[in-house]
């Protein structure tokens, strides 16, 4: 478990949306990113997560890739991370910033209309190898 200020694990949250690549970033429209200690009874029941299932984050809204031609004058989407199941579950600061970079890219994809299994393809994926100068 990590102790954090709100304060810092905000900068956290800013810092992986800030590193969200720019042809993605710039595609995010009427979403408000929240932090929240833990996700409410309400999200719990909605989920129907057991007591003992964490969650670190919650996309809720319409993905990009469900709307129709007249979705307009609604509501912003709405992305929660969880600061206390993320940090009860990181041992390090570096596995707490992963952990950070790795929920906001997931409920981002959630935006863009990936599911659990899309998301894990991608995430286990093989990287592109690089030039090296």
């Amino acid at each position: 478990m990590i102790s954090i200020s709100d304060q810092e694990f905000e900068k956290l949250v800013t810092d992986s949306m800030d590193n969200i690549p720019e042809k993605y970033y710039q595609r995010i429209k009427n979403v408000a990113f929240v932090i929240e200690d833990q996700p409410s009874m309400e999200q719990r029941k909605k989920l129907k997560l057991a007591c003992n299932q964490s969650l670190y984050g919650l996309y809720e809204g319409i993905p990009l890739t469900k709307r129709g031609i007249g979705y307009n004058l609604v509501l912003p989407d709405k992305i929660t991370i969880f600061k206390l199941p993320i940090t009860h579950s990181a041992s390090s600061p570096e596995e707490l910033k992963e952990l950070v970079d790795n929920t906001v890219w997931h409920e981002v994809a959630h935006y863009f209309g990936l599911d659990h299994s899309q998301i894990h393809h991608l995430e286990n994926k093989p990287k592109e190898p690089t030039e090296s100068n």
